[in-house]
């Protein structure tokens, strides 16, 4: 959230080597600080908290690939090539966890290196596998990557930072971007991923208490679940290339979050079939049937297997209908399919309605949005779900997704390129 506008800053000044390099490096150096944080004698949670926020940072770098994406294809090829980023994207959130799976085979002791101090085990390997795919990544922004900018009609532009004379007047005026649009698209922005955020930490708390999965069940299955969606969204990468040269960004984002509320419309509790309750912590509980619960809670009297179920402390339990599986599932795959549409068309046409003017400070606060929406997300979670239950929390996201509908339609009209606004195209 902080560095992406700093580094989206720093690309409109500088050539874009400059703050990808500095950024992987971070990146590199928090990987390698990870897999040292068991050598200090103390203190070292501290040091993986700092090991965290510098991946954090060195992420920021997100800004300035879309704004070089943005500036190096004409308005023909935007929307597929923001389509490839996002699809090798998701390529990553599907490949990381399969590489960290197969890191387990190591071990927990794995092989210990004396001369630097380095344990190469299930935990850091991962760490060190990123560090060396960092190191790879900054040789090839050195060795590979080439500064190269475009107008929006596809013509070649000498500097990569600054416009034409011609257009300088003009372009490099604030009140030439339509700031109603910008605004507007980054709070479009900021719901997509507050909501995808929501459905990604909820799914672990909530099959645990639907369907009663153990800790490793839940991991398990919601791994297998969102491995299966990552593939799903690049189908729909695919998909969305095609569709976009047939109709408009505005109406595929439309269309995209009207899926987002059917998915999560879907995820409201209805029927007469309720959770199973933990037996945990059940024993004392007077409000409640007592008798019934403990006869179903005798044979776990001595605790030795993990509870699973809804837990009692959760009061609505007691009395919300259980979300059946084919609900989730069914959703997940409508989401599978909104989310990723709509995060395509949100960056395409942003980065549309700045238009030529340089956009790395622009795509950082966009990235910047998106963050906070990661932020929030799982607060959300814990504090609306846990004491007010799914019928709530879907309950709220449906008229959150429902407002965003009703803002888009308002704004629809402005939504449009720059050089469509202004008569060049």
């Amino acid at each position: 959230m902080l560095a992406s506008p700093l580094f989206g800053l720093w690309s409109n000044h500088r050539p874009r080597r400059e703050p990808l390099a500095v950024s992987i490096s971070i990146l590199v150096a928090a990987s390698v600080l990870y897999a040292y944080v068991h050598v200090p004698a103390s203190h070292n949670k501290y040091y993986m908290l700092i090991s965290r926020a510098l991946v954090g940072f060195g992420s920021g770098n997100v800004a300035v690939v879309r704004s070089y994406v943005a500036g190096a294809t004409s308005l023909s090829e935007r929307t597929g090539a923001m389509a490839n980023i996002s699809a090798f994207q998701a390529l990553g959130f599907i490949l990381g966890p399969a590489f960290q799976a197969c890191f387990t085979l190591i071990g927990e002791k794995g092989v210990t290196f004396q001369a630097i101090d380095l344990q190469v085990n299930m935990y850091t390997a991962p760490s060190l596998m990123g560090a060396l795919l960092g190191i790879v990544n900054i040789i090839l922004v050195f060795a590979i990557f080439r500064e190269h900018r475009v107008d929006e009609l596809g013509r070649q532009i000498s500097n990569v930072n600054y416009e034409n004379e011609e257009y300088a007047a003009e372009i490099n005026s604030e009140e030439s971007v339509d700031q109603v649009a910008v605004v507007s698209s980054n709070i479009l922005f900021f719901v997509i991923l507050f909501c995808f955020a929501i459905f990604e930490t909820i799914a672990t708390p909530l099959t645990m208490d639907m369907y009663a999965w153990t800790r490793s069940q839940a991991v398990l299955y919601n791994g297998i679940i969102l491995a299966a969606i990552g593939f799903e969204s690049m189908v729909v990468f695919i998909g969305v290339k095609i569709l976009s040269k047939m109709t408009e960004e505005r109406i595929l984002l439309l269309g995209g979050l009207v899926i987002i509320w059917v998915g999560f419309f879907i995820l409201l509790p209805w029927g007469t079939q309720f959770p199973k309750i933990q037996w945990t912590d059940i024993q004392n509980n007077t409000i409640y049937n007592s008798s019934y619960w403990l006869s179903n809670t005798a044979d776990y009297s001595n605790h030795t297997v993990e509870p699973t179920g809804c837990p009692p402390v959760q009061s609505w339990c007691f009395y919300t209908p259980v979300i059946h599986l084919a609900q989730y599932l069914t959703s997940d795959i409508l989401i599978g399919i909104g989310y990723p549409t709509c995060n395509v068309m949100s960056y395409t046409l942003y980065s549309k309605i700045i238009g030529p003017k340089p956009q790395g400070v622009y795509m950082g606060w966009l990235t910047a949005a998106g963050s906070i929406a990661r932020t929030l997300g799982p607060i959300f979670v814990s504090q609306i779900y846990t004491h007010l239950g799914p019928r709530w929390t879907f309950g709220i996201l449906c008229g959150i997704v429902a407002v965003s509908i009703l803002h888009l339609s308002v704004i629809y009209k402005r939504l449009i390129a720059f050089s469509v606004r202004y008569g060049r195209v």
